[in-house]
């Protein structure tokens, strides 16, 4: 990068940081960054303000989920070097569903000794289409899907829930979901964290559903014979 550009962003992260440390920030998050020397230029700045520094990296467009900069740099190294750089957490966020993160944050964990981060967008994602940007609209498998039409990519509540016990194995502690997250899939990831929110009295609760529940209550022409009607498979 030329010297001006890396004196323009340094200026810029330093300006940020210092209206979070104004306003009473805890920590500091760098997020959302595709270069390891931009990562690095924000953790020195972050550690300038003696607050902790948490920097996620986004790995996007090779399928390999290489660093961009430097196709010999694997993303996990990369967040090695900002653990041992002073980071007091390190790893990814965007672009990436829960399928396609999974993978390197295995490597990750294997690299990195400290605390890890993991925010996938909730889009089903695939080796083949691996983040949002390339995925295809499903009706016409050409046209591009982002912006507009992710919604119809969108992962399940149970989906996220399980990506979350994935991570907490792996012991990735600091979670959440990022681009196109919703209230139910925040809610579902809480609980698969053995948490329960405000918004939990709001999950789903079939025990009374008149046909597919369990409750002594309900009548069994309902739970027996029309549930073996209308879930007949063939």
């Amino acid at each position: 990068a030329k010297p001006e550009s890396i004196d323009m962003t340094r200026k810029i992260f330093e300006e940020q940081i210092r209206w979070a440390v104004e306003e009473g920030a805890d920590y500091i998050i760098a997020e959302t960054l595709t270069y390891q020397g931009e990562a690095l230029l924000a953790l020195d700045a972050i550690k300038t303000s003696n607050l902790p520094a948490v920097i996620t990296l986004t790995p996007t467009l090779s399928t390999d989920m290489t660093f961009e900069t430097d196709p010999t740099i694997p993303v996990e190294q990369a967040l090695r070097t900002l653990e041992d750089r002073g980071a007091a957490v390190v790893g990814f966020n965007c672009m990436r569903g829960p399928a396609t993160m999974l993978p390197v944050m295995k490597k990750a964990r294997h690299a990195c000794r400290g605390h890890l981060a993991a925010l996938p967008v909730p889009y089903r994602t695939t080796t083949e289409q691996p983040h949002m940007f390339v995925l295809k609209d499903l009706d016409t498998q050409s046209e591009q899907a982002f912006p507009s039409n992710l919604d119809e990519h969108l992962v399940s509540r149970k989906a996220v829930a399980d990506f979350t016990r994935a991570a907490q194995e792996l012991d990735f502690k600091y979670l959440g979901l990022c681009c196109g997250n919703t209230p139910g899939h925040m809610r579902s990831m809480a609980e698969a964290l053995g948490r329960s929110p405000e918004a939990s009295k709001y999950s789903a609760d079939m025990k009374k559903h008149f046909m597919m529940g369990s409750d002594k209550s309900l009548k069994p022409q309902n739970t027996d014979v029309m549930r073996e009607r209308v879930c007949r498979t063939n």
